[in-house]
């Protein structure tokens, strides 16, 4: 009996664990209260099992204090553009100006007092926008129209969905329609903790803005055998845990040494902490989640989109890795399907036209996945879209008892 509770208790802390590791995946900044104040709490619990796991084998760190947990990922940069902020309730990826109009928000909101209405935010952030560099560079910003009210809205939903902000009084689409104003509280242990950068942007020299990304998340240049090989060991891990597909052919040959006599003892500790199972092939590595809750972007997906993503998988699988399959091709194969599927689809994506959003966003979605690659004149398929192909079916021969005889 003892060790039937010994082992039940061992097998509840393990899952807590688990729990608690997803959840710093799944969203990588917590706050101790509102939707996600559970899943700190077992965050909290755990602190320093998941501090030491994720600085040993992915060279992350984890804060965790009374108000937040915070999960300090870097990514190597190379697929930024597949993992965009969003708008929260539409969904659509933030532009250049949403992205412009984020960081000048935030670095007003580091000045600001400890509360601060919408129009506020508003004056300080065209003032911002005002600057030489910025206006040289072609951001405009004067708040002049409904389309740039929307754009800050979206910045400040973003905001309040990571818990920068908290909303006391009004609502937003009033500020839109230049009808009311909104109070907000600033959550300032939340705002210092946004930032993830292995060294401070002042520090940074570089002017263009590729080299000034790579300056920020580079991490200092090992010196030693066992440096390197903690630093091979931090971005597969990194790669395993946050992409769809870890492709054999984007490795160095350091890399790849060190992931053919390690492959197992990594994939076990990722499994180990996460659930995350190994799905090894020929032509790389893919960690699957049984739960399928370790993701932004599923596939298959209902709705019209989701449909339009799935069979245009299909007609690239079939089309092979070795052909690009220009834009305009797909944009036919689309037309035909709307014929094809239009009492099941939406009636826009049957108009005139339709088909080249829907293309676009299947393009993005599957490009998310590592399933597609993008060429200046089409697409062409990655090795893991071939599961999505369609095999004919092989019919065999019933044999009866009798003829078998």
């Amino acid at each position: 009996m003892t060790h039937a509770v010994t082992d039940a208790l061992s097998a509840s802390k393990a899952d807590e664990l688990r729990r608690a590791a997803r959840a710093l995946l799944r969203r990588p900044l917590l706050l101790a209260s509102g939707p996600t104040a559970d899943e700190f709490a077992l965050v909290r619990r755990h602190a320093s099992v998941l501090r030491d796991w994720f600085e040993r084998n992915t060279g992350w760190r984890v804060l965790v204090d009374s108000e937040v947990a915070r999960l300090l990922k870097v990514h190597s940069g190379a697929r930024e553009h597949t993992y965009p902020a969003r708008e929260v309730r539409t969904r659509v990826p933030f532009g250049r100006r949403r992205y412009v109009l984020a960081c000048l928000a935030l670095a007003v909101l580091e000045r600001a007092d400890a509360q601060i209405t919408l129009g506020r935010l508003a004056e300080q952030v065209v003032l911002a926008a005002a600057d030489p560099e910025l206006v040289e560079a072609g951001v405009v910003f004067r708040l002049d129209s409904r389309d740039e009210r929307s754009d800050l809205v979206a910045v400040v939903r973003l905001l309040l969905d990571l818990g920068v902000l908290s909303r006391v009084a009004g609502e937003e689409e009033a500020f839109v329609r230049e009808s009311g104003d909104v109070l907000y509280d600033v959550r300032r242990r939340v705002l210092a903790a946004l930032l993830v950068t292995p060294r401070g942007p002042s520090t940074v020299t570089a002017r263009e803005l590729p080299e000034r990304l790579a300056a920020l998340t580079a991490d200092a240049l090992p010196d030693t055998d066992d440096l390197r090989n903690r630093a091979i060991r931090h971005e597969l891990t990194r790669r395993l845990l946050d992409e769809p597909v870890l492709y054999y052919e984007d490795l160095d040959r350091a890399q790849a040494a060190y992931l053919t006599s390690q492959r197992a003892a990594i994939t076990r500790r990722i499994t180990e902490l996460t659930g995350l199972v190994p799905e090894v092939r020929a032509e790389g590595i893919a960690m699957v989640d049984p739960a399928d809750d370790l993701t932004d972007v599923r596939m298959p997906e209902s709705g019209t989109e989701g449909h339009v993503t799935l069979l245009l998988a299909e007609y690239l699988a079939d089309a092979g890795s070795s052909r690009v399959v220009p834009l305009t091709e797909l944009h036919e194969r689309v037309r035909n399907l709307a014929r094809e599927h239009r009492s099941f689809w939406r009636k826009s994506a049957t108009e005139a036209g339709a088909e080249t959003e829907l293309v676009r966003l299947a393009i993005e979605r599957l490009e998310a996945l590592r399933l597609v690659r993008r060429h200046p004149d089409g697409v062409s398929a990655l090795p893991a879209l071939g599961r999505y192909a369609i095999t004919a079916p092989t019919i065999r021969e019933t044999v009866t008892t009798r003829e078998a005889r």
